[in-house]
């Protein structure tokens, strides 16, 4: 079974955004060490939990920093971009690295509505239909990727737009999800596909199931091809993962019911409100949390339960006080003890 990697860069309270993209960055080089299929990084704007808000920008700056990886987006949220601007930064990043991109996209905002708008609009942007034209933007990067481009029809007649002069490799493009949108899509289009399992945990097996029973063969994929993502804390022992998991779960918390999302704290400043406790204990039962033993055979048994060879890890674990700021040594410790036992 295949294992990659999620990261959403996030942001603790001892951390600068500095010190978050150098954790990142050796988050992706002991992935990379440990011989991890990919490496996806998230978009999401104007949370100060989160520095993840340029994908192609970390995804040149990861794949930089390691060898043999994949390093891709999870994903571009292509209603906020011109499909042509995806399709020209995509289109470099393979070249400079061919046959190491992904480019996973997502329907979702990824931010606030204001935030959204700015993206949109403060630019003269893509405007309020660019989620209805969701389907057409993603064969618009496809073409545009394309080695051959397209044709752009004007009253001046036919003019042609590559994303790049001279491709010879395109990034295999991934469509994203929680609902069963993406997965009809994907399939209609004969696109490879994840369900964001690590966000919802609901309707998982559905999208999957649609998924894979409406899939058209395309001449960029012959047959389904899905994984999943998952929270995952990895310890020595499963009272030390659960109170790891602690930071992550409190802001998963905040985001469910409508409350700030805040810089991540430290382990022992986690604290979730009583009122909350059924939310959280609910959540934590879709994440893998435990020892290595318990922890491999959770993911085992979440790939035969969705039928994947390939699980997609988020790495959650907190810090203990007195972290260097710029390491994450518990995301790193939980894929190293699942590396030695999957």
């Amino acid at each position: 079974m295949r294992l990659s990697v999620l990261d959403l860069v996030p942001v603790r309270t001892d951390q600068t955004t500095g010190d978050a993209l150098a954790a990142s960055t050796a988050l992706a080089v002991v992935a990379d060490q440990l011989g991890f299929e990919r490496y996806w990084v998230a978009e999401h704007h104007n949370m100060p939990a989160v520095a993840a808000t340029n994908p192609p920008l970390l995804i040149s700056m990861l794949a930089g920093a390691t060898s043999r990886i994949r390093v891709g987006s999870g994903g571009v949220m292509l209603p906020n971009h011109a499909p042509l601007v995806v399709a020209e930064q995509f289109a470099l990043l393979e070249a400079a690295y061919p046959g190491r991109i992904d480019l996973g996209i997502g329907r979702a905002p990824g931010s606030d509505p204001v935030t959204s708008w700015a993206l949109r609009h403060g630019a003269g942007g893509v405007g309020d239909d660019a989620v209805s034209r969701f389907p057409q933007y993603v064969e618009e990067v496809l073409a545009m990727m394309s080695p051959d481009g397209v044709g752009l029809q004007l009253p001046s007649g036919t003019h042609p737009l590559r994303a790049t002069p001279y491709a010879t490799s395109v990034p295999p493009v991934w469509l994203l999800g929680s609902s069963d949108y993406s997965a009809r899509l994907a399939a209609q289009q004969g696109l490879p596909y994840v369900f964001a399992h690590h966000f919802s945990g609901e309707g998982t097996a559905d999208a999957l199931a649609l998924y894979r029973q409406g899939f058209q063969a395309s001449e960029r994929l012959a047959a389904p091809q899905t994984f999943l993502t998952v929270n995952a804390v990895v310890a020595p022992t499963y009272d030390e993962a659960l109170e790891l998991a602690r930071p992550n779960l409190t802001a998963m918390v905040a985001l469910r019911t409508g409350r700030p999302l805040l810089p991540q704290p430290l382990v022992p400043d986690a604290v979730v409100a009583p009122e909350h406790e059924p939310l959280a204990t609910a959540m934590l039962e879709r994440w893998v949390i435990g020892d290595p033993a318990s922890a491999a055979k959770q993911v085992r048994e979440l790939a035969a339960t969705f039928d994947v060879d390939e699980v997609m890890l988020h790495p959650v674990a907190g810090a203990l006080p007195g972290t260097d700021p710029r390491t994450s040594p518990t995301r790193e410790s939980t894929l190293r003890l699942l590396a030695e036992v999957l």
